[in-house]
């Protein structure tokens, strides 16, 4: 278990935006970062981080919290594992207490997997520089490809001995489980006993953005022609082919500061790429490009380059993933090496310095590389020239925003030679087509909707939570001004000798969140949304403890399952503007002093909480009257319910008075 001390270190080391910009690509908006949310497919950012406070917030989802939520989310961690990984970046050494047996019997799946694929890639990596079959066979292979002692520890490169069950025995006999290693796919099952799937291959860990190992490639080097060249990890709760890139750890830091991502195919080119000194570059790993991979690459960058080898067969075959990634709203070039050269080894033989000016002087915009490419089919064939500049339209087609289209169209007509009003023309009969199937698909849904609609129509319409309204506001006041110490007043009502009424009223001086506190208390009330009553005992408690509570060491330092809340009510800049929230919630005043506003805001709040559970105390009375009880029984609950409406009077007299006083 970590310590306490080395969490409290974490907290105050962690800064939110180098945190999340290992993941985002944040551009600086006033004293905030904004940047494309990682959690849903949006073209126009709504992620925003607030450094000051130490929070970040995403409006397209909702979500939203501190350093530590963030890395929970994203990369789907554990609390431990969230601080494991923020302790690892900055360099933080952890201090571990005793386990106790429970919390060892309720260590996490999903960690536990996790755990299985570091001790497989460390097993690999130890095999291939230490055994000596590993040396002989692994080590050599990567020597060979000119790849140094540097770059294998760069790349946790690895070596699998050759005998049928070596990590999975080694992996047994150090307590991992074997439901674990099979499920992770290091391990095949069979009846009388498993074995390696990766044997007698050198290994490439594919890992997360945060560098977590997710699975494997392997590549076998002997001539069996029945078994793959390559084989990867299979689908698991870690490992999504299609939605991993390798490479991305070692390169998403180059990525955002070159603002370009290049693209290649498989593990050399990246490693080799790297070694020559370009480090934003990753690879689909020989699959087709998917739009997840490519999401991948537009959290830090809009800029990819694709590179492709010489061979004319191959490029024509990946140029199909260019529409994917126009349909993103990315920017896309193309270069292609010399014949016979392919990313690997063009590296391997260019000095940084010529590399670097081969890809500036090579990469062409997506339509010059397609015309390039195709022209040379077509030549003076007008029909396969007619199917290549339809086949540029389409492209074009895919790019969502309008005016980088009518660009495209100008360079697409100079370049093959063609009328833009035809072009425009085609691209519009495009469009319109697209828009034709989205209109029927939209048609088709709404046609399931009024089917829904009309089965429902006799179920009561979604009614408003207002209680959930209510406590949601205590919260807000306890958060942004749950220290002020301000001046309140009390009206009671009292009585003469002559019965007649007499409104006294009280001045006192208390701290917003006692003023809250006791009236809650007083009424013996309880939040009824479990969260909130979370969030408010543990405010209650943290402004208890401390004689002066800090409102963004709280916040950075939150229990995870409260940042949304908390996040979502600090995020909010209009709330900040004490004038602009009262407005927001109606409660409209004159030039006051920043004391008459809060009281009255507090108040407000506290009166029409007391109220609302007034209001269901009696509505919950009058339920309960069943005519076939005794008569006592009825006078007792309309005797309570007589009470109840006395004390709404006197709460409606109060405000009265209040709302009398502040305007």
């Amino acid at each position: 278990m970590i310590s306490k001390s080395t969490i409290d270190t974490v907290y105050e080391t962690a800064r939110v935006e180098e945190v999340i910009g290992d993941f985002v690509q944040l551009k600086r908006a006033g004293s905030n970062f904004k940047g494309l949310s990682p959690f849903s497919d949006e073209r126009s950012p709504s992620f925003m981080v607030s450094p000051a406070k130490g929070i970040w917030k995403d409006f397209s989802s909702g979500k939203g919290g501190n350093a530590i939520a963030f890395v929970m989310e994203h990369e789907k961690f554990s609390y431990p594992e969230a601080i494991r990984y923020l302790a690892k970046k900055y360099n933080i050494e952890i201090e571990e207490t005793e386990q106790t047996a429970e919390e060892k019997a309720n260590t996490d799946v999903r960690e536990s997997l996790f755990l299985v694929t570091e001790f497989a890639k460390n097993y690999f990596h130890d095999t291939l520089l230490n055994a000596d079959e590993g040396k002989a066979i692994g080590l050599s292979y990567f020597k060979e490809r000119g790849f140094t002692n540097e770059t294998i520890k760069k790349f946790s490169l690895g070596y699998s001995p050759e005998t049928w069950d070596a990590l999975t025995k080694e992996a047994l006999g150090k307590g991992y489980k074997l439901e674990f290693l099979e499920a992770v796919g290091l391990t095949i099952p069979r009846e009388d006993r498993p074995f390696d799937r990766f044997k007698g291959r050198v290994m490439f860990p594919i890992q997360s953005l945060s560098g977590r190992t997710l699975g494997f490639g392997g590549r076998i080097l002997t001539n069996d022609k029945k078994a793959a060249k390559y084989l990867n990890s299979p689908e698991s709760d870690l490992y999504h082919k299609s939605k991993v890139l390798y490479g991305i750890y070692q390169a998403k830091q180059a990525i955002a500061k070159q603002n370009n991502c290049f693209l290649v195919e498989g593990y050399t080119d990246v490693i080799q790429f790297n070694q020559a000194g370009i480090e934003n570059v990753v690879a689909s790993s020989g699959t087709a490009l998917t739009p997840d991979q490519i999401r991948l690459i537009n959290r830090l960058t809009k800029n990819i380059t694709v590179l492709f080898d010489g061979d004319a067969a191959g490029l024509r075959a990946s140029i199909r993933g260019i529409d994917l990634i126009l349909e993103e709203g990315m920017n896309v070039k193309v270069c292609a090496f010399p014949d016979g050269e392919d990313p690997d080894s063009f590296a391997k033989k260019t000095p940084y310095e010529e590399l670097v000016l081969y890809l500036d002087e090579n990469a062409k915009d997506f339509i010059q590389f397609k015309a390039s490419l195709l022209m040379k089919d077509a030549k003076n064939d007008p029909i396969k020239k007619a199917d290549l500049i339809r086949d540029m339209v389409t492209s074009i087609s895919k790019i969502p925003d309008r005016i980088q289209r009518e660009i495209y169209i100008q360079e697409c007509a100079r370049i093959m030679d063609i009328s833009e009003q035809v072009l425009v023309s085609t691209l519009a009969q495009m469009l319109n087509k697209d828009l034709a199937e989205i209109g029927k698909k939209q048609k088709q849904d709404q046609k399931a909707f009024e089917i829904v609609k009309a089965e429902n129509s006799n179920l009561a319409p979604e009614k408003i939570d207002i209680l959930n309204i209510l406590e949601k506001s205590i919260l807000e006041i306890l958060l942004l001004y749950g220290n002020e110490e301000i001046d309140f007043q009390d009206v009671f009502i009292k009585f003469d000798e002559n019965q007649k009424e007499i409104e006294v009223v009280e001045h006192t001086k208390s701290k917003i969140y006692q003023r809250i506190f006791l009236n809650l208390q007083e009424d013996e009330v309880e939040f009824s949304n479990p969260l909130f009553k979370a969030v408010y005992d543990d405010l209650i408690f943290q402004f208890q403890s401390e004689e002066h509570f800090d409102k963004i060491k709280y916040l950075n330092k939150v229990n995870p399952e409260f940042s949304q809340i908390v996040t979502d009510i600090f995020m909010d800049d209009e709330k900040h503007q004490l004038h602009g929230w009262l407005d927001k919630k109606q409660v409209f005043v004159k030039e006051k002093t920043e004391n008459e506003i809060l009281v009255r805001l507090v108040t407000d709040n506290i009166i029409a909480y007391r109220e609302y559970l007034i209001n269901k105390l009696n509505e919950n009375l009058m339920k309960s009257i069943n005519v076939y009880e005794p008569e006592a029984d009825i006078h007792e609950i309309l005797s309570a319910i007589n009470d109840y409406n006395k004390l709404k009077v006197t709460i409606t007299r109060s405000i009265g008075r209040i709302r009398s006083t502040y305007n």
